[in-house]
């Protein structure tokens, strides 16, 4: 797993202080809590780092949402990049060559496997040299 300290270096600009990694996905997606009790989504992919509930009973309605679980579970792009590239060795993870927030697609050529903290620090620095900025709840 990624240690919190390298979550927080790369997205801390962005006005996050994780203090514990709840989940992550096949394409290196965290489930984050803050310092606040907010819960936040990491999204590589999408040079992203955002809250995506306030409180923990917020949180735990998310296990009910099949929007929010198809999107964190990413069934169909995850069968792709298992087709294409193999299961993914430990510490690592699927990415995209080009990330979506800079028009790269869920293409074949398109996919990658990362070490996860090399990719969290990747999104991060991306996120904050494009101007990304994180919705707010």
């Amino acid at each position: 797993m990624i240690d919190i300290d390298d979550i927080n270096e790369a997205w801390g600009w962005a006005g996050l202080y994780a203090v514990e990694v709840l989940g992550a996905n096949a394409f290196g997606n965290l489930i984050l809590r803050d310092d606040g009790g907010s819960y936040w989504r990491l999204r590589p992919q999408d040079l992203c780092c955002e809250p995506v509930a306030a409180s923990r009973a917020a949180f735990d309605a998310l296990a009910y949402d099949q929007a929010f679980l198809n999107d964190w579970y990413m069934p169909e792009v995850v069968r792709l990049a298992e087709t294409v590239l193999g299961p993914l060795p430990q510490g690592r993870s699927y990415c995209l060559r080009i990330p979506s927030a800079l028009g790269g697609r869920y293409r074949r050529d398109n996919l990658a496997i990362a070490p996860l903290p090399a990719l969290i620090r990747f999104a991060g620095d991306g996120a904050r040299q494009f101007g990304i900025a994180p919705r707010r709840h």
